[in-house]
């Protein structure tokens, strides 16, 4: 008989050839809709937070994460978003996907100096916007305590590439693809 946690994961639906042709993309949004199955994820990613003061998320999908894990941990919340969408005064940091480049920005005072900041994202595939998110965070002075996403691609490398340029920061998931 499948775990909670196996049914949670069951959720997430394969969508082949989205955005783009080749590409697998990974969909959690029925696994938000069930309220069982989000919450089993958010304490699932609980194990993780101790260490860290903020909890930062990636757009778009990982603010939904890192938000609801902030609140039940008790712990602030800072968006790392796209390019454009924050109104004060930012880091740039550009990016490779899957299927093209991109760029992340955090705000210039988001994280106080010395601050253990944990990254959520969604999914983890090449490992360009959580290594982007690394350097933001690290530009405005706070401290990357791990990364943590809810979905790996392991085939894609994302991992290795984070853990090849920054073998001290910790990567989980709690899924994988």
């Amino acid at each position: 008989m499948p775990s909670r946690l196996e049914i949670a994961r069951s959720l997430v639906r394969e969508i082949p050839d989205y955005p783009i042709p080749g590409v697998r993309f990974q969909d959690l949004t029925p696994l938000l809709a069930d309220p069982d199955a989000f919450s089993l994820v958010i304490q699932a990613l609980a194990q993780y937070v101790e260490g860290s003061d903020l909890i930062a998320g990636i757009e778009a999908r990982g603010f939904i994460f890192a938000a609801a894990l902030a609140h039940a941990s008790g712990r602030g919340f800072v968006p790392v978003r796209k390019k454009g969408k924050l109104p004060h005064l930012t880091f740039g940091e550009s990016y490779g996907l899957e299927y093209g480049m991109d760029v992340l920005e955090i705000h210039q005072d988001a994280i106080p100096a010395g601050v253990r900041t944990l990254i959520i994202d969604d999914v983890l595939a090449t490992g360009g916007t959580a290594q982007a998110a690394i350097k933001l965070i690290e530009r405005s002075g706070g401290i990357v305590s791990s990364v943590v996403t809810v979905l790996e691609i392991p085939a894609l490398g994302g991992r290795g590439r984070i853990q090849e340029d920054r073998v001290d920061i910790p990567v989980h998931t709690v899924f994988t693809a």
